[in-house]
Protein backbone atom coordinates (compact mmCIF):
# COMPACT_ATOMS: atom_id res chain seq x y z
CA UNK A 1 0.00 0.00 0.00
CA UNK A 2 1.90 3.14 -1.21
CA UNK A 3 0.98 6.97 0.16
CA UNK A 4 -0.24 9.25 -2.81
CA UNK A 5 2.23 12.19 -2.57
CA UNK A 6 0.17 14.38 -5.03
CA UNK A 7 -3.13 15.27 -3.99
CA UNK A 8 -6.29 13.79 -6.20
CA UNK A 9 -7.44 17.41 -7.20
CA UNK A 10 -5.75 20.55 -7.12
CA UNK A 11 -5.99 22.53 -3.97
CA UNK A 12 -7.94 25.79 -3.58
CA UNK A 13 -5.98 28.85 -1.52
CA UNK A 14 -7.95 30.39 1.06
CA UNK A 15 -5.75 32.97 1.91
CA UNK A 16 -1.70 34.37 1.77
CA UNK A 17 -0.89 36.50 4.29
CA UNK A 18 2.48 38.23 4.25
CA UNK A 19 4.48 39.44 7.29
CA UNK A 20 7.43 41.88 7.61
CA UNK A 21 10.14 41.71 10.19
CA UNK A 22 12.53 44.50 9.97
CA UNK A 23 16.19 43.94 10.05
CA UNK A 24 18.84 45.85 9.84
CA UNK A 25 19.25 46.24 5.91
CA UNK A 26 15.35 46.76 5.71
CA UNK A 27 12.21 44.49 5.54
CA UNK A 28 12.58 40.67 5.30
CA UNK A 29 9.08 39.02 4.26
CA UNK A 30 7.54 35.49 5.29
CA UNK A 31 4.61 34.22 3.86
CA UNK A 32 1.66 32.11 5.07
CA UNK A 33 -1.19 30.13 3.21
CA UNK A 34 -3.96 28.79 4.27
CA UNK A 35 -5.05 25.70 1.41
CA UNK A 36 -8.12 23.16 1.63
CA UNK A 37 -8.22 20.23 -0.58
CA UNK A 38 -10.55 17.66 -1.31
CA UNK A 39 -11.73 15.25 -4.31
CA UNK A 40 -14.77 16.33 -4.63
CA UNK A 41 -16.22 13.25 -2.91
CA UNK A 42 -16.64 13.40 0.61
CA UNK A 43 -12.94 13.73 1.18
CA UNK A 44 -11.73 16.65 2.36
CA UNK A 45 -8.60 18.33 4.32
CA UNK A 46 -7.29 21.84 5.44
CA UNK A 47 -3.70 23.24 5.69
CA UNK A 48 -1.59 25.65 6.64
CA UNK A 49 1.85 26.22 5.63
CA UNK A 50 4.69 28.81 6.26
CA UNK A 51 7.64 30.02 3.88
CA UNK A 52 10.02 32.81 2.73
CA UNK A 53 8.87 32.42 -0.63
CA UNK A 54 4.79 31.73 -1.61
CA UNK A 55 4.69 28.66 -3.62
CA UNK A 56 6.57 26.78 -0.91
CA UNK A 57 4.12 27.94 1.55
CA UNK A 58 1.38 26.55 -0.56
CA UNK A 59 3.19 23.72 -1.22
CA UNK A 60 3.90 23.20 2.76
CA UNK A 61 -0.16 24.19 2.95
CA UNK A 62 -0.84 21.06 0.92
CA UNK A 63 1.44 18.83 2.30
CA UNK A 64 -0.65 19.39 5.51
CA UNK A 65 -3.70 18.99 4.34
CA UNK A 66 -3.25 15.20 2.42
CA UNK A 67 -2.39 14.66 6.43
CA UNK A 68 -5.16 16.83 8.24
CA UNK A 69 -8.26 14.67 5.85
CA UNK A 70 -11.96 13.90 7.04
CA UNK A 71 -14.78 11.78 5.27
CA UNK A 72 -17.74 13.74 5.33
CA UNK A 73 -21.31 12.10 4.68
CA UNK A 74 -22.90 13.53 1.56
CA UNK A 75 -27.08 13.23 1.24
CA UNK A 76 -27.35 13.13 -3.26
CA UNK A 77 -26.30 16.80 -3.34
CA UNK A 78 -26.08 18.10 0.26
CA UNK A 79 -25.29 17.44 4.02
CA UNK A 80 -27.96 15.27 5.81
CA UNK A 81 -28.93 17.38 8.63
CA UNK A 82 -28.77 21.81 9.89
CA UNK A 83 -25.37 21.38 12.04
CA UNK A 84 -23.51 24.41 13.54
CA UNK A 85 -20.17 24.77 13.59
CA UNK A 86 -17.64 26.82 16.43
CA UNK A 87 -13.58 28.05 16.38
CA UNK A 88 -12.77 30.88 18.41
CA UNK A 89 -15.27 33.59 17.69
CA UNK A 90 -16.41 32.04 14.64
CA UNK A 91 -19.50 30.30 13.83
CA UNK A 92 -20.76 28.81 10.73
CA UNK A 93 -23.75 27.04 10.34
CA UNK A 94 -24.90 24.93 7.52
CA UNK A 95 -28.05 23.97 6.60
CA UNK A 96 -29.18 21.26 3.56
CA UNK A 97 -30.93 23.09 0.30
CA UNK A 98 -32.73 21.22 -2.57
CA UNK A 99 -31.29 20.50 -5.63
CA UNK A 100 -30.57 23.61 -7.84
CA UNK A 101 -29.86 25.96 -4.84
CA UNK A 102 -26.02 25.92 -5.46
CA UNK A 103 -23.53 27.15 -2.64
CA UNK A 104 -24.74 29.96 -0.42
CA UNK A 105 -21.76 30.83 0.86
CA UNK A 106 -18.78 33.27 1.56
CA UNK A 107 -15.58 32.85 0.16
CA UNK A 108 -13.52 30.45 2.57
CA UNK A 109 -16.66 28.25 3.57
CA UNK A 110 -17.19 28.21 -0.11
CA UNK A 111 -13.99 26.55 -1.36
CA UNK A 112 -14.53 23.82 1.53
CA UNK A 113 -17.71 22.84 0.25
CA UNK A 114 -16.55 22.78 -3.13
CA UNK A 115 -13.63 20.97 -2.57
CA UNK A 116 -15.70 18.48 -0.38
CA UNK A 117 -17.70 17.70 -3.22
CA UNK A 118 -20.97 19.44 -2.01
CA UNK A 119 -23.19 21.37 -4.67
CA UNK A 120 -25.93 22.70 -2.70
CA UNK A 121 -25.86 24.20 0.87
CA UNK A 122 -27.15 27.34 2.46
CA UNK A 123 -24.88 29.21 5.16
CA UNK A 124 -24.22 31.45 7.63
CA UNK A 125 -21.18 32.69 9.14
CA UNK A 126 -21.52 34.63 12.55
CA UNK A 127 -18.96 36.33 14.89
CA UNK A 128 -15.69 36.27 13.23
CA UNK A 129 -14.86 37.06 10.11
CA UNK A 130 -11.44 35.24 10.08
CA UNK A 131 -10.67 33.26 7.30
CA UNK A 132 -8.33 30.72 8.82
CA UNK A 133 -10.98 30.23 11.88
CA UNK A 134 -14.04 30.20 9.63
CA UNK A 135 -12.48 27.12 7.59
CA UNK A 136 -11.60 25.84 11.41
CA UNK A 137 -15.34 26.44 12.21
CA UNK A 138 -16.68 24.77 8.80
CA UNK A 139 -14.84 21.58 9.60
CA UNK A 140 -16.05 21.17 12.97
CA UNK A 141 -19.82 21.35 11.58
CA UNK A 142 -18.72 18.95 8.80
CA UNK A 143 -17.20 16.25 11.01
CA UNK A 144 -20.33 16.35 13.32
CA UNK A 145 -22.53 15.39 10.36
CA UNK A 146 -24.30 12.15 11.00
CA UNK A 147 -26.17 10.00 8.75
CA UNK A 148 -29.85 7.98 9.48
CA UNK A 149 -27.80 5.06 9.27
CA UNK A 150 -24.88 6.25 11.48
CA UNK A 151 -27.15 6.92 14.55
CA UNK A 152 -29.56 4.26 13.94
CA UNK A 153 -26.43 2.11 14.27
CA UNK A 154 -25.27 4.03 16.86
CA UNK A 155 -28.84 3.60 18.86
CA UNK A 156 -29.37 0.12 18.11
CA UNK A 157 -32.56 0.49 16.36
CA UNK A 158 -33.49 0.05 12.79
CA UNK A 159 -35.24 2.66 10.38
Amino acid sequence: MSTPTKTESPEQVVQIRRCACVVKGGRRFSFSAMVVVGNKNGRVGWGYGKAVEVPLAVEKAVKAADRNNIQVPIVETTIPHQVVGRYGAAKVLLMPASPGTGIIAGECVRAVMDSVGITDILTKSRGSNNPVNLVKATFNALQSLRTRDDVARLRGVEI
